[in-house]
């Protein structure tokens, strides 16, 4: 949804976003860049397929745009959750 509104804000030729994610769980100490060096880690892949007659720059800046969604920011955020019973 960012994506397209982006789009359509700047008028690129975006015809069709396509966001593949597959979950794994991996070995703390085999993730180079994060700050947890022990257990086990929730990683997430995103694949985002762009359809539409764009350049190399536009394309570019719409992944740059994907990861400033609010879903990808609250993700690779600290998320704490807090169950209670009502």
């Amino acid at each position: 949804m960012t994506l397209r509104m982006y789009a359509e804000r700047k008028k690129l030729a975006l015809q069709k976003v396509e966001v593949r994610l597959s979950h794994l769980r991996i070995h703390a100490k085999d993730c180079e860049n994060c700050d947890t060096k022990k257990g086990m880690l929730d990683e997430i892949r995103s694949e985002i397929h762009l359809e539409g007659d764009l350049d190399e720059t536009q394309r570019r800046r719409l992944l740059e745009i994907a990861t400033r969604c609010p879903v990808h920011r609250t993700l690779s955020s600290e998320i704490k959750i807090r169950t209670t019973e009502v």
